[in-house]
């Protein structure tokens, strides 16, 4: 008899993350400009932790109880009260090694807190930079799981769909896979994939648009380039770790 396969389902906005049951199911949450990647980058980096925080208050109160790091962004830019942003050039290992980072993003890092919120068995953070991290861990853990695009400020947006379509392109065999969303994914990315940068602005994507305005191109293209921080931040104890398994 056939093992059955366990499930994928893809959440395209936040607004959308309420239509799906996250027990007993792996969430990654996916926001590649810039949270998730920034993530990756730090840790495989050498920082020692990544702390997660939805508000940008409780961000400089924990910078003020622990020894750490406090950044973060809003509208793509430093938030006030903030010494580093969301830039993963910010985080060199000269400077991350050993280091907590305390994280506050305009859609990522709430997302995650709304995943917590909403049961998540499991917490897992994606990107292009972490991109078989991801995969592998998929396919070893044979759990279910809801691929959890930040999307901006609840609006659909591109990259987080491709990474989405990126991570079912290399795992659906294994997956029992019966939602639109994620056939729209991977159909984007099997469109995209010879060049998700040409992609991002042939398109005029929105977060491309507004990260380029800002002069933050070496961003999104580092942000688009698969496994060049392949490690997994595994979401524990209040923080983001590098999960071996």
């Amino acid at each position: 008899m056939s093992q059955v396969k366990p499930s994928l389902y893809t959440s395209l906005s936040p607004a959308l993350l309420h239509l799906h049951d996250l027990n007993n199911t792996v969430v990654v949450i996916i926001d590649v400009l810039r949270a998730t990647s920034t993530i990756a980058t730090a840790l495989y980096n050498g920082a020692r932790c990544v702390i997660p925080v939805d508000s940008v208050a409780r961000c400089i109160e924990l910078g003020k109880n622990i020894d750490s790091i406090t950044a973060g962004e809003r509208d793509g830019q430093i938030a006030e009260g903030l010494q580093y942003g969301n830039s993963p050039f910010e985080y060199p290992e000269s400077f991350i090694k050993g280091k907590t980072l305390v994280l506050t993003t305009t859609n990522g890092t709430k997302l995650l807190h709304m995943a917590l919120e909403r049961g998540a068995g499991e917490v897992i953070t994606g990107s292009f930079p972490n991109l078989s991290s991801v995969c592998d861990y998929l396919l070893a853990s044979k759990q279910n799981v809801i691929l959890g695009c930040a999307a901006w400020k609840d609006k659909v947006n591109l990259e987080d769909t491709l990474f989405a379509g990126a991570v079912i392109n290399r795992v659906q065999e294994h997956f029992s896979i019966n939602c639109d969303s994620s056939k729209l994914a991977a159909t984007l990315y099997d469109a995209a994939k010879d060049d998700l940068y040409g992609f991002m602005h042939e398109k005029n994507a929105s977060h491309y648009q507004r990260l380029t305005g800002f002069g933050l191109e070496k961003d999104i293209r580092y942000c688009l380039t698969p496994d060049v921080a392949n490690v997994l931040p595994f979401y524990g104890d209040g923080k983001l770790t590098i999960h071996s398994w």
